[in-house]
C-alpha cells in the first residue's frame, strides 16, 4: 500500500490545523489540554465499561491522541513553530537565550508560524501513521513527536544533536541558572542572536541522577496502582499530563512525569495478560496482585524516569530547540514492553502498546 492510499487528505487537512492550533495557543499548553481530555475521556470509558458496555466514542484516543490535540501533531507543530519564530527573529524578549526552546509560549495569529506549525503537524501524523501501518512496536504518538523534532531541526537549520559525542552527557554547567563564564566561545545562539548557555537542562531542579530515580518510584507505584484499580492504562497518564498546566503558569519546581506514569500504567495492563488497552475495572485486580503490580511499575516508573533524564543530556541540554525528552523515553519503554510480550516474557495475549 502506498502512502498515498494509506493517509487521507481529509485527516492531513486535520492534521494541519491541529500542528497551526498547536503553534497558536503554545505546544506545552496544546498538551496541557491534551492530559485534561485524556482523564475525561478515560473516565467516561471506565464508567461505560463498568457497566459492560462498548465505549461508543474513543475521547482519548480520537481526540487526545489524535489530529485535534495528539502531541504528535499540535505538540510537535508547536515546538517546531517556536523554533522557526526564534530564527526569524519575531520575539521582542532581547536577551532571552533560549528562545527556540520557549514550548510554553504561544504565537498568536502570524501567518507564516502557523503555517510551520501546520507542516510539522503533519509530518508528526505522518510518522505516527506510517508506524502504525508498519506495526511498529512502540507508541506512535512519541515517535511522531520525536521524529517531528528532528525533522524542524534539520528544516530550519538547527543543529540535530547540539553536542559533540564526548560531551553529550556532561551537565557540569548546568546548576542553576547559566553564569557568563558559561556561555558559548561561538557567539551563541544563531537564532536569536544572543549567547547561550553550554549547558541547559531540561527542568533545572529535575536531572540529577538520584532526583530522577526517586521520582520515577513514586509515580510508577501510584500510576500503577491507578491502572491496577481503573484497569485504564492511560488515566495516570492524563493526570501527570494534566497537571503541566502548573508549569505553564510558572508554578515554581513543577516535576514532568507522564514519561514514568505511562510505561508503569502499561505494563500493569500488559500483565494482566487482557487483549486491548482498556479492560473492565477489577479485570486487572483479578489477574495481578497489588505488590506485583506496584513493584513492576515503580521499577517502570524508575526506568522511564532515567531514560527520560538520558534523552536530555544527548538531545536537549546542548542544542538549541525543544525535542521533547519525555516523548524519547516512552519510544523505548513501550518498544520494550513489546519486546517482553513477544519474547513471552508477559503473559499471551498481553496488551501491549501497538498502533
Amino acid at each position: 500500500m502506498s502512502l498515498v492510499d494509506l493517509v487521507a487528505v481529509e485527516l492531513v487537512l486535520a492534521a494541519f490545523a491541529g500542528g497551526a492550533f498547536g503553534a497558536a495557543i503554545g505546544a506545552l499548553p496544546s498538551f496541557s489540554l491534551a492530559g485534561l481530555v485524556v482523564v475525561v475521556g478515560e473516565l467516561y470509558a471506565i464508567a461505560v465499561r463498568s457497566v459492560g458496555g462498548a465505549v461508543p466514542v474513543d475521547v482519548t484516543g480520537g481526540v487526545a491522541f489524535g489530529v485535534v490535540l495528539g502531541p504528535h501533531v499540535a505538540f510537535g507543530g508547536g515546538a517546531a513553530a517556536v523554533a522557526y519564530a526564534s530564527r526569524r527573529g519575531y520575539f521582542d524578549s532581547t536577551g532571552e537565550r533560549h528562545d527556540p526552546k520557549d514550548v510554553t509560549r504561544g504565537l498568536g495569529s502570524r501567518p507564516d508560524v502557523l503555517a510551520v506549525g501546520g507542516v510539522f503537524g503533519v509530518v508528526g501524523y505522518l510518522i505516527a501513521t506510517v508506524s502504525g501501518s508498519l506495526a511498529i512496536p512502540v507508541d506512535p504518538v512519541a515517535l511522531g513527536v520525536v521524529g517531528s523534532a528532528l525533522a524542524h531541526r534539520a528544516a530550519l537549520g538547527y543543529s540535530v544533536v547540539g553536542a559533540c559525542a564526548g560531551r553529550r552527557l556532561d551537565m557540569s554547567s548546568g546548576r542553576g541558572p547559566a553564569s557568563d563564564e558559561s556561555l558559548r566561545a561561538d557567539g551563541g545562539d544563531s537564532a536569536t542572536g544572543g549567547a547561550r548557555a553550554a549547558v541547559d537542562p531540561w527542568l533545572p531542579y529535575q536531572y540529577r541522577w538520584a532526583h530522577v530515580v526517586t521520582l520515577g518510584f513514586v509515580v510508577g507505584v501510584l500510576a500503577a496502582y491507578t491502572a491496577y484499580l481503573t484497569g485504564s492504562a492511560f488515566l495516570a497518564f492524563g493526570i501527570t499530563v494534566a497537571a503541566l498546566v502548573l508549569l505553564c503558569a510558572d508554578v515554581s519546581e513543577i516535576p514532568v512525569t507522564h514519561h514514568m506514569a505511562l510505561p508503569a500504567s502499561t505494563v500493569v495492563i500488559a500483565l494482566a495478560g487482557v487483549s486491548g488497552g482498556g479492560p473492565a475495572p477489577g479485570v486487572v485486580s483479578s489477574s495481578v496482585s497489588l505488590g506485583v503490580a506496584l513493584a513492576v511499575g515503580g521499577a517502570f516508573g524508575v526506568l522511564g524516569g532515567v531514560l527520560g533524564e538520558l534523552a536530555q543530556r544527548v538531545f536537549y541540554a546542548h542544542a538549541e530547540t525543544h525535542l521533547d525528552p519525555p516523548a524519547a523515553s516512552i519510544v523505548v519503554t513501550s518498544g520494550l514492553i513489546g519486546v517482553l510480550a513477544f519474547a513471552g516474557v508477559l503473559p499471551a495475549g498481553a496488551w501491549v502498546p501497538l498502533p
